[in-house]
């Protein structure tokens, strides 16, 4: 059975990404063609001709007034994944159509449905609006990780672990002495895993971005909506400041961190990240040093876990690995996602 669950919508690219030129991407181990139409909409359909099989995101394969020409021989399609014409003939074959693919573009994201479009409810997409807000400056990108989704599922709800990994980044003692809260909702289908704390270190991610420097009081929010979209709510103050009654925080930073955890194959991954700020809106060096710094830590995650998912495919049968109290979060979100891939019984 596969771990990925289907009948979800993942993130399959940002907006930026998408532009009048034919552009692929493999999600969920399906090969998807998406190009932006004439009217500025992102559309979606299975990247292989109907004939044989030729990629059509592959050169010579192009765009014609909004219709797709495959470069191997020539057969075209519309917008919807209709074939409109084929070669040598006049008559185009009723089945000659490509899968055509729910898409919603939402807070900078292009959204994809993996499975029966029938069930492609629009609303059911979690949001984070701050990638597209005025009142927030993102800096983002896109690493590939040659790993299952789940194992930056458990990585990215199990934050202990940036004591040990991103020392002298993002990482500082009190992440791993600090103990966590987790909670679950089962009705809305999200995990959360929270860490305060009270007095704490201040790393080089945030010391440099928001000038706080020795002890501060910092926040880990973790919000996780399987299977694809996280969100952590990070807060750093000064020690002592805690937000006001009405929810007004002049005196704290925040960051929005924001992982899109979406399966390439069963055992790669797109490792979509966002970092938004509320301050220092207009600093183009806090910008650019949150990016670079951001990344090196998404790229020791991404090291860390390619090693992983190697170590996995060599283990026997049966190996049983220990789980502790930090795992609660990481463990709830497993859960969710069995269930989500577990074929429906009638």
């Amino acid at each position: 059975m596969s771990a990925i669950p289907r009948d979800q919508w993942y993130v399959a690219a940002y907006g930026s990404e998408i532009g009048a030129e034919l552009f692929g991407r493999t999600i969920c181990g399906e090969p998807i063609l998406f190009w932006r139409t004439r009217d500025g909409s992102v559309t979606a359909m299975a990247d292989r001709c109907v004939h044989r099989r030729f990629p059509l995101s592959q050169a010579p394969s192009r765009l014609v007034d909004d219709q797709v020409v495959c470069g191997y021989h020539g057969f075209t399609y519309g917008v919807d994944g209709k074939c409109v014409a084929v070669p040598g003939q006049t008559r185009v074959p009723r089945t000659a159509r490509l899968t055509h693919y729910p898409v919603v573009e939402q807070d900078s994201f292009v959204w994809v449905f993996i499975g029966d479009p029938a069930k492609a409810d629009a609303a059911a997409i979690p949001h984070a609006p701050w990638l597209a807000s005025p009142d927030y400056t993102t800096v983002c990108g896109l690493e590939p990780l040659k790993a299952r989704f789940s194992l930056l599922v458990d990585n990215l709800l199990d934050l202990s672990h940036e004591t040990y990994l991103h020392g002298g980044y993002i990482g500082t003692p009190e992440v791993a002495e600090t103990p966590i809260t987790t909670e679950v909702d089962e009705e809305a289908g999200i995990v959360y895993v929270s860490r305060h704390m009270a007095d704490a270190a201040c790393p080089p991610f945030y010391a440099k971005s928001t000038g706080l420097e020795g002890r501060i009081s910092r926040w880990q929010d973790i919000e996780y909506t399987p299977p694809c979209l996280y969100k952590l709510h990070s807060r750093i103050a000064p020690v002592g400041s805690v937000p006001n009654p009405d929810g007004s925080d002049p005196d704290g930073f925040h960051v929005e961190v924001v992982y899109a955890i979406t399966p390439e194959t069963e055992h790669s991954t797109h490792d979509f990240w966002a970092v938004a700020r509320d301050f220092a809106l207009d600093d183009e060096g806090v910008s650019a040093f949150l990016a670079e710094n951001n990344r090196t830590v998404v790229l020791q995650d991404v090291e860390a876990l390619d090693v992983l998912e190697r170590v996995i495919a060599t283990e026997p049968d049966g190996y049983q690995e220990l789980s502790i109290n930090i795992d609660t979060g990481g463990l709830a979100a497993r859960r969710m996602l069995q269930r989500l891939a577990a074929p429906v019984t009638s």
